[in-house]
Parts: C-alpha cells; structure tokens; sequence
C-alpha cells in the first residue's frame, strides 16, 4: 500500500466529509468492500447512537442526491472502533503513543511485521518502539496494512467480584408478586 497514492474513493471523500464536518465530527475513513460502502466517523468525545443515525440519514441522502456509486450497495456509518485501520498520514499521526501492528513488504531478512509503540510521524517515516527488535524506521510505502491494537487489561482472578457485574448485592431473575 503506498500511503500517498491517489485514493479510488476521493470523490466520495469530497461529497461526504462536509456532511460529517456539519455535524461536528471529523471524517475519519470511507472504504468500500464489495456492496457495502463503511463510512467512519469519530468525535472528540465520541459518537451516540442517535448521532451515528443522523449522520447515517444526511450521508444517505447526499449519496442519494449525487449518486455517485453505479448499481445498488449497503451503506453503514460508524465509529473506526478501538483497533482502527491506519490508512494515511493523518491517521498514523493521530496514533502516536498507541500500539501499532504494521505489515510490510518483505524485508530482506524476511521479516514483514513490526508491533510496537508509534514514537512518530515525520515525512514518509514512521519511529515504532518493538519490544522484540527495539526502535524501528518504516517509510510509510512499505506499508501493506496497518491498524492500532487494543491492549486488553489484566484478567479478573478467579473467584474476585471484578468479572461480575460490580454489585455487591445478590440479584435474582424474575417478578416480585
């Protein structure tokens, strides 16, 4: 994947991103896997349901109004998800102090992954800090994929009230009568 290469759906981009933009929130991806067209948006302080509707009804309507996909598909609006794909600049520059999982072109030592902590963005290079072979250079058109990884927390122990649902009380299905 070259990071800069023309994007097939930047006409999609031009139509959508001031409907997203009008809302308050920032247009964060829009890919197309066969009938479905995914349009990704994120907020500062995250997206509700209801906003996620609205926004999914003005997209709808703006792509109705322009048509600018032949034949029928599926759209779906939502948020990019906790491990969101890393597709451009902006989007690796946003994820600076997370944990990336970067697929390459083959190296020649063979080796294609880096995992690690996204120290920085400069140019065409990205600095990630792997645990396994340390701070690592990747210019950002050896990329094949890329996206963020969720580090789940510590397993509750067995036994400990941290798995259950937090009460302290014993609740039982059922009416009272």
């Amino acid at each position: 994947m070259s990071i800069n290469s023309h994007h097939p759906l930047d006409a999609m981009f031009s139509l959508i991103k001031p409907v997203v933009e009008a809302s308050g929130h920032q247009l964060y991806d829009i890919q197309q896997n066969g009938g479905t067209l995914a349009v990704l948006v994120d907020g500062d302080d995250g997206i509700g349901i209801e906003e996620l509707a609205q926004l999914s009804r003005s997209v709808s309507n703006v792509l109705d109004e322009h048509d600018p996909i032949p034949g029928r598909y599926t759209l779906e609006v939502s948020t990019p998800g906790v491990e969101r794909r890393l597709r451009n600049e902006s989007h690796f520059s946003g994820a600076i102090g997370e944990v990336v999982n970067v697929r390459t072109t083959p190296e020649p030592d063979g080796r294609r992954r880096v995992v690690g902590t996204l120290l920085s963005v400069e140019g065409d290079r990205l600095t990630i800090d792997d645990a396994d072979t340390g701070v690592t250079e990747v210019h950002l058109t050896q990329i094949e994929k890329a996206r963020t990884v969720f580090e789940w927390g510590p397993a509750p122990k067995p036994g400990s009230s941290a798995g259950s649902n937090g009460s302290k009380h014993d609740h039982k299905g059922g009416s009272q009568k």
